[in-house]
């Protein structure tokens, strides 16, 4: 929520939380800030060029290749020195069946799919096997604060009670002031209250002061709960009380301050009955997570964040960021997004917001909470967080990195068989059924390899269904007549 006065700027699809506004409009629905961060968006994935996998690319050579060698062996030999025909088309045969790329391309979707149906029983939807392989390269991971770091959900954090009165009565004056504001602050405390068990008193005259706080009669008088501004100036705040203020403010908590504040007519002179401290309140496993992160091999990690730098800064040191970049907008989040890229190559952001959506779009991998997660940043991120659990990036990171080096296993064994098959069929020591035998094996042995991923036992049937998917899409076809 951001204080609106006159002549300040207020975006479209703006709510205001109370009051009424009288708004002139100075741009037209294009140049809306919603409209820009669609642009943003589609500019962001313009730029991330689709990843082209080596098998792709060595199959597109690699089969016109062997079918022209086979057809040499076939014709040249009798061609040139007279042999008899059979042999040699029998040895070319050979090096078809041994040759056929069964295996090297059945080797990386089915540890892909398999690292998928893992990654689902974890809780983390990939949005394919390109994003699952670019998690595994990430040197850099940027979060956003509220609601993703953070719960998104301001709460009481601390009461100090002043003047001989108790917790208690401090924030049932509180709660009985800030019932009538839609303020999320305030609807904080009214639910710290309620926790609590009190029970506000109906306050009368109520009137918001916009960037101030509240006033209104309560049981007879006349409190207010504000900022120092509102109340710094008739109720004097002790030493002691402004050193605490100034302590939980470093901590980036946001402070209200309730007192009574003597009109004209009043009898009760101004007191200050005591203060409040809010906080948005870090989710209990963001520590842990960007501890994994660490231990993961991440070498960098940032807050991104549209807040106040005290507020970022204090969360920033109890996560353990190593920097910390406040007062963001969208685009801006996408230039720092850009330094990132330029400085540490591949970098992934993890946000839950509508302003996430252009950075998530920009960066490597975009990991969005999908939970609290807004659509837009569902819809732009390659990676959903189903449970809102933030030790589940470490974890994909890691499977990441685990179906890379199974992939890897995959297609140095198959091309290693392959061309062992080939130099024996070439010199006719291999037969048809060795050449049968070592392609359908090696196809197996991928399979089962790359079905390690999705660990039989507890997922059995998730890894079955990935290898039949796999299989079902890369399969050997004999040539048609």
């Amino acid at each position: 929520p951001v204080d609106k006065g006159p002549g300040d700027p207020v975006y479209a699809g703006t709510v205001s939380g109370y009051g009424a506004l009288t708004i002139r409009v100075t741009d037209p629905p294009t140049d809306s800030a919603l409209a820009r961060i669609v642009r943003l968006v589609e500019q962001a994935q313009a730029q991330k060029a689709p990843s082209q996998r080596f098998v792709d690319r060595f199959a597109r050579v690699y089969t016109p290749a062997v079918l022209a060698v086979a057809a040499g062996i076939a014709v040249i030999p009798p061609l040139v020195t007279g042999a008899a025909a059979i042999p040699w088309i029998y040895r070319a045969l050979v090096l078809l069946v041994i040759a056929c790329p069964c295996a090297l391309v059945i080797s990386t979707p089915v540890a892909i799919v398999s690292a998928l149906a893992r990654a689902a029983r974890e809780g983390v939807l990939i949005k394919g096997g390109t994003y699952l392989e670019a998690a595994g390269r990430l040197n850099a991971v940027a979060f956003d604060k509220t609601g993703t770091l953070t719960v998104g959900r301001p709460v009481v954090t601390d009461v100090i009670a002043l003047n001989g009165h108790s917790e208690g009565q401090v924030l049932a004056k509180a709660a009985a002031l800030e019932r009538n504001s839609e303020h999320p602050l305030a609807q904080a405390v009214v639910r710290e209250a309620r926790h609590r068990g009190i029970v506000p008193a109906p306050a009368a005259d109520f009137q918001a002061l916009p960037g101030r706080g509240a006033r209104g009669r309560v049981n007879g008088e006349t409190l207010m709960i504000g900022n120092r501004a509102l109340l710094g100036d008739c109720a004097p705040i002790p030493e002691a009380t402004e050193d605490a203020l100034l302590r939980l403010e470093q901590e980036g908590k946001t402070v209200f301050l309730l007192g009574r504040c003597r009109d004209a007519g009043d009898e009760l002179p101004s007191e200050l009955f005591g203060a409040i401290a809010v906080a948005d309140q870090l989710r209990p496993e963001s520590r842990q997570a960007i501890r994994a992160l660490r231990q993961a091999g991440i070498a960098h990690i940032v807050l991104l964040t549209g807040d106040n730098p005290s507020t970022a800064k204090a969360i920033g040191r109890a996560v353990g960021a190593d920097q910390v970049r406040a007062n963001l907008l969208p685009a801006a989040k996408v230039q720092a997004i850009e330094g990132l890229l330029a400085d540490y190559g591949a970098v992934g952001m993890v946000g839950d917001g509508v302003n996430d959506a252009p950075a998530l779009a920009r960066s490597t991998v975009g990991i969005a909470m999908g939970a609290a997660g807004t659509d837009a940043a569902l819809e732009t991120a390659d990676i959903a967080l189903m449970g809102d659990d933030l030790t589940k990036v470490p974890v994909t990171l890691r499977l990441s990195r685990r179906a890379q080096g199974v992939i890897r296993q995959n297609i140095g064994l198959s091309l290693a068989i392959k061309a062992a098959f080939v130099l024996l069929a070439v010199l006719g020591i291999a037969t048809l059924w060795g050449a049968v035998f070592a392609d359908m094996g090696t196809s197996l042995i991928v399979t089962l390899n790359g079905m390690r991923l999705a660990r039989l036992g507890q997922g059995q049937s998730s890894a079955v269904q990935a290898s039949n998917q796999a299989g079902a899409g890369h399969h050997c076809r004999p040539p048609e007549r």
